[in-house]
């Protein structure tokens, strides 16, 4: 268990490359209860169904010899940006001044681009980063893996 201790209202942002779940802590410091009040997600199939044709091909060296050339990873662009997106929630409701105390929680690579995009108006608000993916997980168990249990 962690020793993070999220305050009345304060905010939990559980995310991946294609989901993102917020949540407000409803109880307290002590007895924390996480509550979902919103959740956004993307539709982001693999690059091989998100990709028009087969990677194009040059020349490369001697006559008749040809290289393959990667194609763009169509996934991970639309995760980068599903990344930047939810930095631009987190900025616009900072702004708003709906959330004091922010947790995030991100699977690495997804963390590492929202940090990117953070303005310092959301980042001086953080105060904890958690880098695993727990979308799929319960709330209840969200809160487990989180939040300080002092009866533990």
């Amino acid at each position: 268990m962690s020793d993070i201790r999220l305050k009345h209202d304060g905010w939990v942002v559980v995310a991946d490359g294609k989901k993102a779940l917020f949540l407000h802590n409803a109880g307290d410091e002590k007895f924390p209860h996480l509550e979902v009040f919103r959740e956004e997600e993307q539709e982001n199939p693999p690059t091989r169904e998100q990709g028009a044709h087969k990677p194009g091909r040059m020349p490369s060296g001697g006559k008749g010899h040809r290289s393959a050339v990667a194609d763009t990873d169509w996934h991970q662009l639309a995760e980068d940006r599903f990344a930047k997106d939810l930095a631009e929630i987190l900025y616009r409701q900072a702004h708003k001044h709906n959330f004091k105390d922010l947790v995030l929680v991100a699977a690495p690579a997804v963390l590492g681009e929202m940090r990117k995009e953070l303005h310092k108006e959301v980042s001086s608000k953080i105060v904890a980063e958690i880098d695993k993916d727990l979308t799929n997980h319960p709330v209840d168990k969200i809160e487990q893996l989180i939040l300080a249990d002092d009866a533990a």
